[in-house]
């Protein structure tokens, strides 16, 4: 027996896992960003906390952390992972059941027995398949890569959610900034064709002026209820995002109060691939894959079991424990000869599978970097377009009030005051919407960097 062990000691030992070893992708990275931006030779956990100063924002921030749905269902995930490392790291040790059982009878199986026969038995079978060519490791190997692939695409829902989150409520936010100029300008239009009405009435202007002030009310009027729908479309949105049902959404600082973020420290490209954690997730699924070619591989050989049973045995009940034991051991060996192929083709599938992991990785990472090069452009033009829009909104103010100056002392007609009206309207509907959209980007480039902190207890932890 001694040397039986010895022997399978060695066995074990010299036995390999079969199929590739998994090696880190190498990917080219740019040597600097093709958009100006802050550098930082370092790694930035950055806070979402300070880039987006808002304590409402925070407040939903938080909430959305705890209660949303789909951050549930990744934690679930990684629960199920955790689950199937323990369930496939189980095939690499014996299974030992048990086995008991009594009869009595003068049959044995078809022959009858001119005698009463009695038979009780209990007994611990043992079955364990010898990972020879390491197919339980590698599908070890590839459980634990996909525990670790969850783990980080919980980052990923975490870090995709806090930037909806931030994102929806600047959209809103905007969406009030609009219903609010909107609702403005409808009290000016309002007044505004009072005194034109009371004009006509005295036969100083034509009809004309009064419908064409008609018609302005009326779209001031058609814009409120376009941005009330756009307001509770985008508060039941950012509801679900909650983990709530469809409800009213607190705000804080008005869009116009809301600061712009500091500078973002963009970090050094090659610090994306470490960053994000959606090409962590992808170079896990990858490993993973990797591992399930050497699975394939392996069950094209002989699978090698030993069994053996110990127990005991008896026609007498109380013999059992006295006289009745029993053992055996034995071995099995069991491979594929002919089987047209089938398990070379295992082998080809997860071959292929693996290639489309790898491209996989490739493409998450140029993604990566394609969103943080839109990002920072964005961030960068919009800046510019912002203050020539300002610009544009002064003026536009401006020409309004010298139009109707004009206008009352009839000095020029009504086609200009209307002309001046839309102009003044339309630009500070649109500076609100850049406003958001420039927002919006430092939101984009957040995401595209990988984030940094979730909460400040997280940070807290840290020793940060």
């Amino acid at each position: 027996m001694m040397r039986a062990l010895i022997l399978l000691a060695f066995m074990l030992l010299a036995s390999c896992a079969m199929g590739p070893d998994f090696k880190e992708p190498m990917v080219e990275t740019p040597e600097k960003y093709r958009t100006q931006a802050t550098p930082s030779e370092v790694v930035v956990n950055l806070k979402w906390w300070e880039l987006f100063d808002d304590p409402v924002l925070y407040k939903l921030i938080s909430a959305a952390l705890e209660d949303n749905r789909d951050l549930k269902i990744a934690v679930s995930r990684i629960d199920q992972a955790r689950a199937t490392l323990g369930f496939t790291r189980a095939d690499l040790y014996p299974t030992i059941d048990i086995s008991a059982g009594a009869r009595t009878g003068n049959l044995t199986g078809d022959v009858r027995s001119g005698t009463t026969d009695s038979t009780v038995f209990i007994a611990a079978p043992v079955i364990w398949e010898i990972d020879f060519w390491g197919k339980f490791r590698r599908s070890t190997e590839a459980a634990q890569a996909e525990l670790l692939a969850s783990a980080f695409g919980l980052r990923v829902v975490q870090l995709s959610l806090i930037s909806e989150v931030v994102r929806t409520y600047y959209t809103l936010l905007d969406f009030h900034q609009r219903r609010n100029i909107s609702q403005n300008t409808l009290t000016s239009r309002l007044k505004s064709l009072n005194i034109i009405q009371q004009r006509f009435d005295k036969g100083i202007i034509s009809e004309l002026d009064v419908n064409q002030a008609q018609i302005q009310k009326e779209i001031a009027a058609a814009s409120i209820a376009l941005y009330e729908r756009a307001v509770a479309k985008t508060e039941n949105a950012l509801s679900i995002l909650l983990g709530k049902l469809p409800m009213e959404i607190e705000i804080g600082k008005d869009l116009a109060m809301q600061t712009t973020p500091p500078e973002i420290p963009t970090g050094l490209p090659s610090q994306i691939l470490e960053q994000r954690p959606d090409i962590v997730v992808a170079k896990y699924q990858a490993q993973a894959q990797t591992a399930n070619i050497g699975v394939a591989v392996a069950l094209r050989f002989p699978a090698i079991s030993l069994t053996g049973v110990l127990g005991a045995a008896s026609s007498e009940i109380g013999a059992v424990t006295s006289n009745g034991e029993a053992w055996s051991v034995g071995g099995n060996l069991l491979g594929p000869i002919f089987n047209f192929n089938k398990n070379i083709r295992r082998v080809e599938i997860e071959e292929a599978k693996t290639r489309e992991a790898l491209y996989r990785y490739e493409n998450t990472v140029l993604t990566a970097f394609r969103e943080v090069e839109d990002a920072l452009v964005e961030i960068e033009t919009f800046r510019a377009q912002l203050a020539s829009v300002e610009t544009q909104q002064k003026a536009a103010k401006n020409a309004n009030y010298l139009s109707n100056e004009r206008y009352d002392k009839g000095v020029s007609s009504y086609l200009e005051v209307l002309e001046t009206e839309r102009s003044l309207f339309n630009v500070e509907l649109a500076l609100s919407e850049l406003k958001q959209q420039y927002l919006n980007a430092y939101v984009k480039l957040y995401k595209a960097l990988g984030g940094g902190w979730l909460t400040k207890a997280e940070m807290g932890a840290a020793g940060s």
